[in-house]
């Protein structure tokens, strides 16, 4: 006869049998306790890696789409793809509520300025990604009127090749940019920090 304790089907409902006093294990030291109910309830981290953590896990997509690749953008916050799954899922309407700009698309000329008026409204820290190949390079259109990559007028953090690129795409691309949060320095207000004169004293 098996034990029922063995039973992998055991439901919460079934209280599982108590076990023999000698299955039990010997006390601990008093300092082995009290180490364990300490690790149980503090954690141990920097500032830095809090709040990049934060950011990292709490990404809003600026919803700002320009051609072809929009669709595919579109469908990651479907139910196929689920970007939420990663922290990104609030696409906002505003820039100044967004800190990830994500060019889904080629760039006129005359579009570049409104771009660059959008990205500048965002606030600090944020964050683009060039979606699909006309955004990173022009694509196909290598011609007067396309924008010959995004990064002419503002800084690309993640390229994602393709044309377009499929929804997986653009999550390993949001995946990178996690990364790349997750190790960047944090600043401390908006002057710089000061460095240390040689020989000062401490």
């Amino acid at each position: 006869m098996t034990d029922p304790r063995d039973n992998p089907f055991r439901t919460l409902a079934q209280q599982a049998p108590s076990r023999p006093a000698a299955e039990l294990v010997m006390p601990v030291s008093e300092e082995d306790r009290l180490r364990d109910e300490l690790e149980r309830g503090i954690l141990f981290t920097t500032v830095e890696s809090l709040v990049n953590w934060a950011r990292a896990n709490a990404i809003w997509p600026l919803g700002f789409g320009l051609a072809c690749c929009a669709i595919e953008m579109m469908a990651i916050a479907g139910p196929r793809f689920d970007v939420s799954r990663f922290g990104a899922e609030v696409f906002r309407g505003s820039p100044r509520q967004a800190d990830l700009m994500i060019v889904a698309g080629r760039v006129s000329i005359k579009m570049a300025p409104v771009l660059r008026q959008l990205y500048d409204q965002m606030p600090d820290p944020k964050w683009v990604i060039a979606m699909g190949a006309c955004s990173s390079c022009g694509g196909m259109f290598n011609n007067y009127a396309i924008l010959q990559g995004v990064d002419k007028i503002v800084p690309v953090d993640v390229y994602v090749p393709g044309c377009p690129p499929r929804p997986e795409g653009l999550l390993h691309g949001i995946m990178k940019l996690q990364e790349k949060i997750l190790t960047s320095k944090i600043e401390l207000g908006p002057f710089p920090r000061k460095k240390k004169r040689k020989g000062a004293a401490a």
